[in-house]
């Protein structure tokens, strides 16, 4: 029996760094020798820092014009391309997945262990938001819109019956992950860099909020609360879509900095009197980051914030996803600011540490991998041979 078995990763598109970026960055520092294929790859964009030196095999969507830009508007082609990789020659293939990188296809003597950050949110629950925010709900567009989605929804089940394994980011996605595909999923929850944030316990007089300007982040709901609270400040770090309408709409006590390099970024967050979040998030690396500097957040009450923010202790979290709920959770966090500690913040945030996300992962892989090889040997597909006879509920 091989027991290190050889191991490639999976990932949807390396344009922009974010939270599934981060989980592929540690995974990296574990197995550096394994190959990653992805749709898109920008090799000059923000993933380079960790992707440099590692191998990057991109589909045939990165050779289509404005591939780097604009991957987005080629979703309908994406199951095709993410099961055009020829991942023979590997022992274990490790997907990282929130749009279609589970969907590649592997060999019966392939273990497929799947770290989804959620299901695609547009093509499940987050699929009536994005109907609306993309003006889609009439016309040949919105019906073409309709088609695709549930094109979508039936390649993604029969891409998650191809799985061997889920793991979970957040309980949160493991419920999402029974719902959508009825199939159980461990719980690992992502790595967050605790080290790469001082913890301070002086702070200036804004409040912050961190985002890509998309639609489901409502950093929209979190400017017009502010606009509300004129003698209050915030200040908006991100860059996207949405950026151009937020301006518009913002108070004269909200500043935009559009996207910052990370020692601005950090330095801004270590600062923050309270670090402001309105999405309901799968986990939310940023919301730990502020607590590992000592900043407390004000987040919605539901999703990954749930699981991370500890109410009343290092935060506060808000029932309802409007404004009002939000002004009330503001006037609500001033009046116990006192009494937050942030060496309590700091605690809570090395509970997700980096070091952690490594050791968990390991040892999930190599439990998993001992019991497939097992299994292999009962079903004949040894020394190469394998039994015809079996089937997919046999290697799971």
């Amino acid at each position: 029996m091989n027991s290190h078995p050889k191991i490639a990763f999976i990932h949807d598109w390396l344009t922009s760094f974010g939270g599934a970026e981060q989980v592929l960055a540690a995974l990296l520092e574990v197995w550096p020798e394994a190959p990653v294929y992805t749709l898109v790859h920008d090799p000059d964009g923000p993933c380079a820092a960790f992707t440099r030196g590692h191998q990057i095999h991109t589909s045939f969507i990165q050779q289509l014009p404005a591939a780097k830009r604009r991957y987005r508007s080629f979703l309908p082609l994406m199951p095709l391309a993410i099961e055009q990789f020829d991942l023979r020659g590997y022992d274990c293939v490790v997907s990282i997945s929130h749009a279609v990188a589970h969907g590649v296809l592997t060999l019966p003597d392939q273990l497929h262990i799947n770290y989804i950050c959620t299901p695609m949110r547009y093509a499940w629950h987050l699929h009536q938001q994005y109907l609306d925010d993309g003006g889609l709900r009439h016309g040949l567009r919105g019906g073409t819109a309709r088609l695709i989605l549930h094109y979508l929804r039936q390649w993604d089940v029969a891409a998650a019956n191809r799985i061997d394994q889920f793991i979970a980011i957040s309980d949160w996605v493991q419920s999402l992950v029974w719902r959508a595909y009825r199939r159980p999923a461990e719980v690992i929850y992502p790595p967050v860099d605790i080290d790469a944030f001082q913890l301070r316990a002086e702070k200036d007089d804004y409040y912050l909020t961190i985002s890509r300007l998309v639609p489901y982040k409502k950093v929209d709901l979190i400017v017009n609360a502010f606009k509300a609270m004129t003698n209050k400040r915030l200040i908006v770090i991100g860059d996207g879509p949405e950026l151009r309408r937020l301006q518009a709409q913002a108070g004269p006590n909200t500043e935009f900095l559009g996207f910052l390099p990370f020692e601005s970024l950090k330095g801004r967050l270590e600062k923050a009197r309270a670090f402001v979040y309105a999405a309901e998030e799968d986990f939310g690396i940023v919301p730990v980051e502020a607590q590992a500097c000592g900043t407390p957040v004000i987040a919605y009450g539901r999703g990954g914030a749930l699981e991370t923010v500890i109410d009343g202790q290092t935060g506060v979290l808000f029932a309802e996803q409007n404004t009002e709920s939000l002004i009330r959770a503001v006037e609500q966090f001033e009046q116990a600011n006192q009494r937050l500690d942030v060496a309590v913040m700091r605690s809570n945030a090395e509970r997700f540490s980096k070091a952690r996300f490594q050791r968990q992962f390991i040892r999930s892989l190599t439990v998993q991998w001992e019991q497939f090889e097992q299994r292999k040997w009962k079903s004949g597909q040894i020394g190469g041979v394998k039994n015809e006879t079996c089937n997919n509920d046999q290697t799971r």
